[in-house]
């Protein structure tokens, strides 16, 4: 057993975890003041949940022996990951490794839904819909795209049959989350005031903060997708690094020429874009190829994120214009970038391969576009009508931190109180003074 590279899968699943908080802080960041705790506790909501559903049966649906057509793995294979505790001493890492570093993905991807359903959700629907939709939607797309046939083993139908490439979730994870988003803020509708009053972020320094700690995060969760501490893993690091620098300036230079300044927000955005596209490319294309896939989906996700208001859907944190625009790009763009000098080694349209890689890329990431917004659709639609997705009117416009969590995420009434330089010590039972006394 390979000790190195169990502490870099180990090491990875935990920068992908911690990927989740980072996510918590950045969509918490741009909503209004009144809505941050409810918006970070779908994030944290969505790491506790998943991770006992990912134990109970993800794992063996999502890399369970297929049971037909390569759509989804044997459910009872691994349930409750009954056996797999045992050392493989012709294992290269432990296979609970792996178990761990896939199901920080699966979390990760439900959690990047909630920031399009901001400032309106009812916290038990929410919870309720991670469960159905991880289940239904993202374990199933796992096997598709991540279980490889291999050792008497039968995989999933994008990886083997259709063969197209995808390192690290540009179609499992960014499309599939995308694609979930569109449905669900079609089903539940706008927010109160949505194109008539201004909803700007209320902490921006939040913002910046969870950006980097998603970009930190992201080199465990594209060159931790080597599952090994080699020439792949550092490939797809550095990809991973150039690729989000380039869409970062790309959606600073848009808003530059579009608004007239560069802002903060832009320049988050414009990482989170960055790495979504280049999550399924990094080990497909050079480190130019990586800038130039980059610099191209932050420049069309800085123009996508508009369409909501021209088309009239509320996506409130840009889900769709981020995720589900960049994995498009990053997942296309491996079919005219990609080189077979690296390691996936697999030319694109530029570097003689034709259109043979691209017509693949094309056909998955449309078929999870598909899938993912249809299901989804569907059950958002049956919990609108049974559970009630979103929250009354006096709640959203009062505060939907104070309606499903009676808390509030700043105290400001203790600001100020009391009278002079006393007030800084106003809490405690006596002064200093009156002790002496």
């Amino acid at each position: 057993m390979n000790t190195g590279d169990t502490a870099w899968i180990l090491t990875s699943a935990a920068l992908v975890l911690l990927m989740t908080p980072g996510l918590a802080l950045f969509y918490g960041g741009m909503v209004r003041m009144k809505s941050v705790l409810n918006m970070m506790m779908m994030s944290f909501g969505a790491m506790a949940l998943v991770s006992i559903l990912w134990v109970l049966y993800g794992y063996s649906f999502a890399f369970g022996n297929d049971v037909g057509l390569g759509l989804l793995g044997d459910p009872a294979e691994f349930f409750g990951l009954a056996g797999m505790m045992t050392e493989d001493p012709e294992a290269a890492y432990p296979v609970m490794a792996f178990v761990a570093f896939q199901m920080v993905f699966a979390i990760i991807t439900v959690a990047l839904i909630s920031g399009a359903v901001a400032d309106r959700t009812k916290f038990s629907t929410w919870m309720v819909f991670v469960a159905i939709w991880v289940t239904i939607v993202y374990f199933p797309v796992a096997h598709w795209v991540f279980a490889f046939d291999g050792d008497g083993v039968t995989g999933g139908w994008i990886a083997n049959t259709l063969g197209a490439l995808d390192f690290a979730g540009g179609t499992a994870v960014h499309i599939n989350a995308g694609a979930a988003a569109l449905a669900l803020v079609l089903v539940i509708g706008k927010r109160r005031g949505f194109g008539r009053e201004p909803m700007r972020p209320h902490n921006l320094p939040l913002v910046m903060l969870g950006a980097g700690l998603l970009w930190f995060g992201w080199f465990g969760f594209n060159a931790g997708s080597a599952l090994s501490a080699g020439n792949t893993a550092a490939v797809a690091f550095v990809n991973t690094l150039c690729a989000t620098g380039a869409a970062a300036l790309a959606w600073l230079l848009v808003e530059r020429l579009r608004d007239g300044h560069p802002t903060s927000l832009g320049a988050a955005s414009g990482i989170v874009a960055g790495l979504v596209a280049i999550t399924p490319a990094c080990n497909a294309v050079s480190p130019v190829g990586g800038m130039l896939i980059g610099a191209i989906a932050g420049a069309l996700c800085a123009l996508a994120v508009g369409l909501k208001y021209k088309l009239g859907y509320d996506d409130s944190l840009d889900v769709v214009g981020v995720h589900l625009v960049g994995g498009i790009v990053g997942t296309v763009l491996i079919g005219v970038f990609g080189t077979a000098t690296s390691p996936a080694g697999v030319d694109g349209l530029l570097f003689g391969g034709g259109v043979d890689q691209l017509w693949r890329q094309v056909v998955g990431a449309l078929a999870v576009l598909v899938f993912s917004f249809v299901v989804t659709y569907v059950i958002a639609s049956v919990l609108k009508a049974t559970m009630g997705f979103r929250v009354d009117e006096a709640a959203e416009e009062g505060g939907i931190d104070q309606a499903e969590h009676a808390e509030s995420g700043y105290d400001f009434g203790t600001f100020g109180s009391g009278a002079g330089p006393r007030s800084a010590v106003s809490h405690r039972r006596t002064t200093d003074e009156e002790v002496s006394a």
